[in-house]
């Protein structure tokens, strides 16, 4: 790929982890499990102000983007833990007590609409949080 400013090759974008279903199988069912509990919380809370072209207002976009950008740089990548287990908190606190409102008001619901996104995320945050993974050393 060329930049068409300049001369020089430009890297690709890398690939999204989150997205990856066939290398990251956890990471895509827990992108998947929020953005249905998303979906659910947009529909209840802000259905007048979703247009009818668009899944989700700005505000529900705004923090699926955020999430996902979370999500790709997790340092447990596969192993990663339910967030409410895990001992590293890479949402700030805004985004995270959103996240909590959404998950509130959401979670009783998902059994109803996706029951084996609901029932994998309960046995996932069953699981022992794995411990933060050390930085290579240099020589």
């Amino acid at each position: 790929m060329i930049d068409a400013n300049a001369s020089r090759p430009v890297a690709p974008p890398a690939t999204r982890r989150a997205h990856d279903r066939g290398r990251y199988p956890r990471l895509a069912r827990e992108l998947a499990t929020l953005s249905a509990m998303v979906d659910i919380y947009c529909r209840g809370h802000h259905a007048a102000q979703r247009s009818p072209r668009v899944d989700l207002c700005g505000e529900c976009r705004e923090l699926m983007a955020y999430a996902t950008r979370r999500l790709d740089r997790c340092v447990f990548g596969d192993d990663k833990p339910t967030c409410a287990s895990c001992k590293v908190h890479c949402y700030n606190a805004a985004m995270r007590e959103r996240v909590r409102v959404v998950m509130r008001h959401a979670g009783p619901r998902m059994l109803w609409r996706h029951p084996i996104l609901a029932l994998a995320h309960l046995v996932d945050g069953r699981g022992k949080a794995p411990d933060l993974p050390l930085p290579p050393r240099g020589p």
